[in-house]
Formats: structure tokens, C-alpha cells, sequence
């Protein structure tokens, strides 16, 4: 029997929703990131991008475990001494809430050119309103998945 191996023929994409109001953050990173990856599906192959399209919606009610809201998320401005960082909860409060949760899944996937692809098929929103209704998304319950996927304030 010979390894099966995707073309671009074979894949298929479908739309996914995710509703992140009180779901831990690394828990839904973690499901995020195979999901845009496509290794919940039976035919993926490592070098193709065989990922879903992944809208996560209400990125500003996400929960965290222990004090990891006063955990810093790190960068370089490409100049001379400068490194800045800000709080998870400094960046929550702010003008972009969900780059916690874009940060929290870009870590989650391999480096490389495959994986900033893949990257392009994650849609994250602050609130509950999001402009991909004409996709029809599938829901994708993540609370029910498990009971440890949820925490309350």
C-alpha cells in the first residue's frame, strides 16, 4: 500500500467558528493550532496547507490560569535597547484584545513559510460580531470538549 499524499485538488477547506468567551487561553491556542494545520483530518500531509479557515469571536472575554495575565508577552523594535514588553492583561484592556490570542497560536505552530500561510486563515475578533456570515461557519463547541477547556472569572 503507498502513503497517501495530498495535491491541492484533495483539499478541502470548510469555516469554523469559536466562541472564546471564558475558554483557557492555552487550551484554546492548542486547538486552534491543529485546526489551522489540518491535523484533525484523515488525509494531512505535513508540507501542505490542509488547515481550516478558524473565526474565533469574543477574543476579549478569554480566561487564564494563575497569575498568567501578569505574564509579559515581549518584542524588538529592531533599534538599539529596544526591547518592550506589556502585561497580558496591559494588552486585553487595550486597543487590540485579540492579539493575546493571536500571539497564544502563533506560538503553537511550527516556524516557517507554511506556517505564516497558515496563519492568513485565522480571523480573531474582539467582540461578537464578525463580517464572514456569508461563509455559513460551522460551530465548534470548545467548552464541551472537555471540562478543563472552561474557567470562570
Amino acid at each position: 500500500m503507498k502513503t497517501f499524499t495530498a495535491t491541492p485538488s484533495d483539499i478541502d477547506k470548510k469555516w469554523i467558528l469559536i466562541d472564546a468567551e471564558g475558554v483557557v487561553l492555552g487550551r484554546l491556542a492548542s486547538i486552534v493550532a491543529m485546526r489551522l494545520r489540518g491535523k484533525h483530518k484523515p488525509s494531512f500531509t505535513p508540507h501542505m496547507d490542509m488547515g481550516d479557515n478558524v473565526i474565533i469571536i469574543n477574543a476579549d472575554k478569554i480566561q487564564m490560569t494563575g497569575k498568567k495575565r501578569e505574564e509579559n508577552f515581549y518584542w524588538h523594535t529592531g533599534h538599539p535597547g529596544g526591547i518592550k514588553s506589556r502585561t497580558k492583561q496591559q494588552i486585553l484592556e487595550g486597543k487590540h484584545p485579540e492579539r493575546v490570542v493571536v500571539n497564544a497560536v502563533k506560538r503553537m505552530l511550527p516556524g516557517g513559510v507554511l506556517s505564516r500561510q497558515q496563519m492568513t486563515n485565522l480571523r480573531v475578533y474582539a467582540s461578537a460580531d464578525h463580517p464572514h456570515e456569508a461563509q455559513s461557519p460551522e460551530v465548534l463547541d470548545v467548552k464541551a470538549m472537555n471540562p478543563k477547556n472552561t474557567r470562570s472569572a
